[in-house]
């Protein structure tokens, strides 16, 4: 997956994006903990705090591993313990 990165965010920016976007993908293979992908998305959030931005981000990542990134994330909102998308 090529993670969507903006080139004025830090090198650790570009760390704490690439972990949340790692936990999207790792839904679909394994599962990930509700809470571990709750706190990465806060991270997240940090770095991107534009809603417009971070849809646009989510719709990259979104195309490449056909899933939704916002559906991810509100079924970790949504839920306790393991989630798989």
């Amino acid at each position: 997956m090529n993670i969507p990165i903006r080139y004025e965010w830090s090198q650790e920016e570009i760390v704490v994006v690439a972990e949340f976007f790692d936990l999207i993908a790792q839904t679909q293979e394994k599962g990930v903990d509700a809470s571990v992908l709750k706190s990465a998305y806060r991270a997240f959030k940090h770095v991107v705090p534009s809603k417009a931005e971070e849809k646009q981000l989510f719709k990259d990542v979104d195309e490449q591993l056909n899933l939704s990134c916002y559906k991810v994330v509100k079924q970790a909102n949504e839920q306790e313990g393991k989630i798989q998308a």
